[in-house]
């Protein structure tokens, strides 16, 4: 069993009966619109988010879920998949999860349709039942999300990222939304705040070390058998060039800049910075991080009895850090 089907295992009959509620959720009286969200559900990917809600939801409240946590589990899909759509328009990508995007296939004007309208049903399914809190920690994510993105944006341009500025990306990029499911998952099925706040936290955390394992690939030969220099051909500032970035001589400074800014096409260069930053300590001081950030977030299991949904979190988190794709 592969280690997916084992974090799902304690959720099975969770899982089967939120995908149809998830595709019951998004009908429209739009034929378009239904072959369309007809077409995401059958391309749907690991479906980590709604597996954070479930796990967490049943790990607080010793294995009870309800019809919020399904609701809960709906409405961050739908949000996370609005998010999906327009972010291959924005990147003008033609493929997701190895199939062709919505961009691809109905061109970008549907596709920023769609988008809009899953968030539109996401908060509508929110407000018709009166979720209000379960939609504060939605918005505050989706709020985060733009924010991060932005200040990405903001930042590449002129590649002056600290460290601190890379964290607080990533924490609204990434780990804002998984922080959401977790928080959400627990806020459906008690009403304890301070459990909430150290669910959200959990789920920070494991965003953290997530968004770092994917830095890690643009550098290793783990995932696809050789490093690809994506982020440095898109001038992405990632955790092991930045560490590298504030280590090394003036000198190695500026011909890292120069490299990144005006010869990031050129396939030598690339792998000369690929080398310079494994060989200056990058990828092991990334790593370490990595580990810091899953320790953390470890830590804030052990005040919970054991039970399977808690085991089933634990293998979710070590997954994070040892996957390899």
């Amino acid at each position: 069993m592969n280690i997916t089907s084992q974090i799902k295992q304690p959720i099975l009959t969770e899982m089967e009966l939120f995908e149809k509620k998830f595709y019951e959720s998004m009908s429209s009286k739009v034929a378009l619109l239904n072959r369309i969200t007809y077409y995401i559900v059958n391309r749907k990917g690991k479906q980590m988010r709604p597996m954070f809600v479930f796990l967490t939801a049943k790990m607080v409240s010793e294995g009870k879920v309800n019809e919020r946590t399904y609701r809960g589990a709906c409405v961050i899909e739908l949000i996370h998949t609005a998010t999906l759509v327009h972010d291959d328009v924005v990147d003008d990508s033609n493929r997701r999860r190895g199939f062709f995007s919505l961009n691809a296939l109905w061109k970008n004007k549907i596709a920023v349709l769609v988008g809009d309208y899953l968030l539109s049903k996401g908060l509508l399914l929110s407000i018709d039942n009166g979720d209000f809190d379960l939609l504060r920690i939605i918005s505050v994510a989706v709020r985060e999300m733009s924010e991060g993105e932005l200040l990405q944006i903001e930042k590449a341009r002129r590649l002056d990222i600290t460290e601190e500025v890379y964290y607080d990306i990533i924490r609204k990029k990434t780990a804002t939304l998984i922080a959401a499911c977790c928080a959400l998952g627990a806020q459906s099925v008690i009403d304890d705040e301070v459990q909430v706040k150290n669910m959200h936290r959990f789920g920070e955390l494991i965003g953290m070390a997530f968004q770092i394992k994917d830095d890690l690939f643009d550098y290793t030969d783990d995932a696809i058998g050789k490093p690809t220099g994506i982020d440095i051909k898109e001038q992405k500032m990632t955790l092991p060039l930045i560490h590298v970035l504030n280590t090394c001589t003036a000198k190695e400074k500026s011909w890292l800049i120069n490299s990144i800014k005006n010869h990031n096409k050129d396939k030598k260069r690339v792998k000369e910075v690929i080398t310079f930053v494994k060989n200056n300590n990058g990828l092991a001081y990334a790593e370490q991080k990595m580990l810091q950030f899953q320790q953390e977030a470890l830590q804030l299991l052990t005040h919970y009895p054991d039970s399977p949904f808690k085991e089933a979190l634990i293998l979710m988190v070590n997954y994070v850090i040892n996957r390899k794709i």
